[in-house]
């Protein structure tokens, strides 16, 4: 059985379409190999985006809690 032939959308390469690629289904597999930009000693994308998530988070409390408990009189 043959894997039908994709083009690669990033460098224009044919490759081989096979089932459990890893990466995307238009890129050949050397194109999707994820890139490895982290910098030493800077801050990981997830632990500044817990730190924003942790004052809306906060905020949506309050608000949450002044809709329900409020005085209707």
């Amino acid at each position: 059985m043959s894997f039908p032939i994709k083009t690669c959308v990033v460098c224009g390469e044919e490759f081989e379409l096979r089932p459990n690629k890893p990466g995307f289904a238009n890129r050949c597999p050397e194109c999707s190999e994820p890139e490895d930009v982290s910098v030493p000693g800077a801050p990981s994308l997830d632990a500044l985006v817990e730190t924003a998530d942790s004052g809306l988070n906060a905020e949506r409390r309050k608000a949450m809690r002044d809709m329900l408990y409020r005085n209707e009189s």
